[in-house]
């Protein structure tokens, strides 16, 4: 075989043989053809392995930074919820308690022998917290916390603004420990003349407790700025800036490191100029313009980096030690060459064989993972909805448990009247919360709601009442132009009040930063019924994904993005259409385009 092989070579390449046999390389010439070929594969291995390192570290920077920006957003939105949460809760107990005969009579009469025990018996159906009874001069007459007896609170900030108006206030002040303390505080009055101060105390420490706990850092401030809670109590009452820079978070972060006794990273870790960086997420809590500001750091993200690198550096390594193998075994072995080809073919086959059986199975796990895919898909977008559902359904089931226990202290005083208002108003909160579940189902399916004849005027009133207190927080001025007879639709009025609100929300959003925020609601009748919101914001920049389900300009934690597309969907059901532009002196145009009814109508059809 290999003589017959030999014959027909020769044969085949007459002169090739002959050049072969009259210059043979010398062998200083093939040593040298060596090794420049050993330079050549070694640079050429050390030049791939630079770009696949640099490549994989970009790649993965930018991929694990994102899902730790991601996650840490995510706990973020959590912890904002819960403390606008737990401040809202307390803001009805003054109320409540400001119309206590039984509060009034005792300061009236100035006996307290039994109102600290009353007010324990309340705290226990409302929960952590404190409640205080202030005299006209500020004394403490009555407490949860027995301590404060006797002390005098007349120049808190609290007792100073409830005296001044009749509304309930939110004030903070601070302990003698310089403890911050946050409450919600209303005037006791009799014939128009104060009595006394009620005050009901929001206790914030057990979330700022559990901070301390973990290994990041966060921060509350208001809106001036001022730091409120903070991971680190080095933070507290400064403004925010000057708290930063006397601890800087990678400091703070070190120190509840150390203080936790996380010794997976090496100590000094987050010394400036180190590869270590933090990640600063930001987050709007619905509470006065308070900020949730948390710190946390890319070291577990570079470890894992310097973990993946450090593998690709060892294969490399392993590919050059068997390619400098291979290749030195080329050179001692020249004399099997035709053997090893044949060697070579056959396993270039079999890995051939291979290659086709692992791409089959590739395919088959591939149509797994799009199912899988499929799958995660639906149930991302049911927790969007569940999240959606969870954000609506928060301040009126707060509310109602309010209204409960209020409820319950009524019937127990015999008030049977003003307890049934009280269920009234729980009464009215469930049937708001079952609009707000159909409202965010009608998305997903049309909706078969009777429908019937609805002034359109009443609609922008009915909605301008719940956004009242927003619009007045917000300081938003609302400029209605309305028509003095009725402007009706056939349509779902509850539904068309979701819309105008999802609007004028969008439109306070939309108005942020601006020196007067001002909103226009004008309304035109007819044939077309056109309403129009108007806002002096910053316009929309992609109005053709505006409509689009969880697509959202907002900050994360804001909004998912379900407020428009939701509202198209109600607007197409009662037959009309919403449509957005941008108006020619600047800001956003909402425009609800829908066809009027006549009342003539009906009747001339009966007839």
């Amino acid at each position: 075989m290999m003589d017959t092989r030999s014959d027909k070579r020769e044969s085949t390449t007459p002169e090739a043989g002959e050049d072969a046999l009259d210059d043979p390389l010398p062998e200083g010439g093939q040593k040298e053809g060596h090794r420049l070929l050993y330079r050549l594969v070694a640079i050429g291995i050390v030049l791939i392995a630079l770009a696949v390192v640099i490549g994989t570290h970009m790649f993965l920077s930018e991929r694990y930074a994102s899902k730790a920006r991601t996650e840490a957003e995510r706990r973020l939105a959590l912890h904002a919820s819960a403390i606008a949460a737990q401040l809202q809760r307390y803001t009805t107990v003054p109320l409540l308690l400001a119309r206590d005969g039984a509060l009034a009579k005792a300061l009236s009469e100035r006996d307290f022998a039994d109102t600290s025990r009353r007010l324990i018996s309340y705290l226990k159906e409302i929960g952590p917290g404190s409640l205080i009874l202030l005299d006209a001069s500020g004394k403490v007459v009555a407490a949860t916390d027995r301590q404060l007896l006797g002390r005098d609170m007349g120049r808190a900030r609290f007792f100073i603004d409830a005296l001044r108006t009749s509304r309930t206030v939110f004030a903070i002040t601070s302990d003698e420990a310089g403890r911050r303390r946050f409450f919600h505080a209303r005037r006791i009055e009799k014939d128009g003349r104060p009595l006394g101060v009620i005050a009901a105390e929001a206790d914030l420490s057990g979330i700022e407790a559990g901070w301390r706990g973990t290994l990041d850092g966060y921060i509350v401030t208001d809106s001036t700025g001022e730091v409120l809670l903070a991971s680190n109590p080095a933070w507290r009452d400064r403004p925010l800036e000057e708290a930063l820079a006397a601890l800087p978070p990678e400091k703070a972060l070190e120190e509840a490191r150390n203080r936790l006794g996380d010794w997976r990273f090496a100590p000094g870790g987050f010394a400036p100029g180190s590869s270590t960086s933090i990640i600063r997420s930001e987050v709007r809590i619905p509470f006065r313009g308070w900020r949730l500001i948390h710190f946390s750091t890319t070291e577990p993200v570079r470890e894992r980096i310097n973990g993946i690198i450090a593998i690709e550096l060892m294969a490399f390594a392993l590919l050059a030690a068997f390619a400098f193998y291979i290749l030195s075994r080329r050179a001692l072995t020249r004399s099997f060459a035709f053997e090893r080809e044949s060697i070579a073919l056959r396993r270039l086959n079999e890995r051939l064989q291979q290659e086709i059986a692992e791409r089959e199975k590739a395919e088959r796990h591939l149509k797994v993972a799009e199912q899988s895919l499929e799958q995660s898909s639906k149930l991302a977008a049911l927790g969007e909805m569940s999240a959606a559902v969870s954000h609506e359904l928060n301040q009126p089931l707060a509310a109602m448990k309010t209204y409960l226990a209020g409820a319950r202290l009524l019937l127990q005083r015999g008030r049977r009247e003003e307890a049934i208002a009280s269920f009234q108003r729980i009464d009215d909160l469930i049937s708001r919360m079952s609009t707000i579940t159909r409202q965010l189902k009608s998305y997903a399916r049309k909706g078969g709601d009777e429908l019937r004849p609805v002034d359109m005027r009443e609609v922008v009133g009915g909605a301008l009442d719940i956004m009242r207190p927003q619009i007045r927080d917000e300081n938003v001025r609302i400029e209605s132009m309305l028509p003095d007879r009725p402007v009706m639709v056939m349509g779902d009025q509850m539904r068309l009040e979701q819309v105008l609100v999802n609007l004028i929300r969008n439109g306070i959003d939309a108005t942020c930063g601006q020196a007067e925020r001002r909103i226009e609601i004008m309304l035109t009748g007819g044939d077309n019924v056109l309403l129009s919101v108007r806002d002096n914001g910053r316009g929309i920049a992609d109005l053709d994904q505006l409509f689009e389900p969880f697509y959202t300009t907002k900050k994360p934690g804001d909004g998912l993005g379900l407020g428009l597309a939701i509202s198209s969907s109600i607007v197409a059901d009662l037959g009309g259409r919403l449509s957005a532009r941008n108006g020619e002196r600047g800001g956003a145009v909402f425009e609800i385009h829908l066809p009027g009814w006549q009342e003539e109508e009906p009747r001339r059809a009966a007839e």
